[in-house]
């Protein structure tokens, strides 16, 4: 069958248009969603060949001081919480700005993290770090809603300076309410830092405009910065975003049988081997829709996809 273009697709009949994006098509039973274990390997590969680390890193060198600069004033303990905190490398930046902002103060650092592997390595990274003396440690292998459902049994909840939920909004059950009970969890001049995609990404377009390319395994909520702003606007929390341009290289994902290109559209969809499961015409239309200029751009023969990135520092 010749390739067809995502207009083209579009503009086939609608008896054909339905039976592309029925959701029977999507559910055959060879599909199914990343495992913890399988998400981590997949999540790799897009670090390896993005540059969001090196986007977190910039603000972390141009903003974060001033934003800390005001945190735990006159304190002899910063309390820190870390929402979805993956393998900790970010943590630990930031923890160190803090300790470079106030030399000195003992800082007390909670992570609430799920998945088993992730807070495995980061108790590993800890552990090789030698700077980190007057930090504590403590991990919740718990998703963000079991945290605040064991906080509510209590009764009251441990107030925090510095709360940040870096990409993590996504895999949450009811996003404003989350939102708003860690906005509570913040103590006095107290600060939020939400770090989300952009309106600008590619993974916004992808999302608006060919949602139905995505196989019904992929249960995540498709949010970028202009829903969480909403939700701190209704709030009355005051706000301020930073937009900081990232790219993801994703050239691979268009070799046929490339290792790495699997992996890639493995993270991208949700899906294990999407590639080797998803039907043809499914994995076309997604193919077309990342080559599409508002998702994508050409570097010297590589196609780079938009990973565009919003960091949101919320007010107590």
């Amino acid at each position: 069958m010749a390739k067809m273009s995502v207009e083209e697709i579009l503009a086939s009949s609608s008896d054909m248009q339905s039976i592309f994006v029925s959701q029977e098509l999507y559910m055959i039973p060879s599909m199914r969603s990343l495992t913890a274990e399988e998400y981590v390997e997949a999540f790799k590969s897009f670090l390896d060949h993005s540059t969001e680390h090196q986007c977190m890193d910039e603000f972390n060198k141009e903003q974060m001081p001033d934003i800390m600069a005001g945190l735990g004033t006159g304190k002899s303990t910063i309390n820190v919480l870390g929402v979805g905190s993956g393998t900790g490398e970010q943590d630990l930046k930031m923890i160190r700005i803090l300790q470079a902002v106030h030399p000195g103060v003992y800082i007390d650092n909670e992570i609430v993290e799920p998945n088993p592997q992730h807070v495995a390595a980061y108790k590993e990274l800890v552990n090789q770090a030698p700077d980190l003396q007057n930090v504590s440690f403590i991990w919740h292998q718990l998703t963000s809603l079991e945290y605040e459902q064991q906080m509510k049994e209590k009764g009251t909840h441990k107030k925090f300076d510095f709360i940040h939920m870096i990409q993590m909004l996504y895999r949450v059950e009811d996003i404003p309410n989350t939102i708003k009970f860690f906005h509570s969890c913040l103590d006095h001049h107290g600060k939020l830092l939400i770090i989300i995609l952009s309106d600008s990404s590619g993974w916004a377009s992808l999302w608006k405009k060919h949602r139905d390319c995505l196989p019904a395994t992929d249960s995540g909520h498709y949010i970028t910065c202009s829903g969480i702003t909403e939700v701190l606007r209704r709030l009355g929390a005051q706000h301020r975003v930073y937009e900081l341009p990232s790219g993801w290289d994703i050239t691979e994902c268009f070799i046929e049988g490339d290792p790495l290109g699997g992996l890639m559209m493995d993270f991208l969809t949700g899906t294990k081997n999407f590639l080797g499961t998803a039907p043809a015409v499914l994995r076309r239309r997604l193919r077309d829709a990342l080559c599409q200029p508002e998702c994508s751009s050409t570097r010297d023969g590589r196609v780079i996809f938009s990973n565009n990135l919003s960091m949101i520092v919320v007010e107590s």
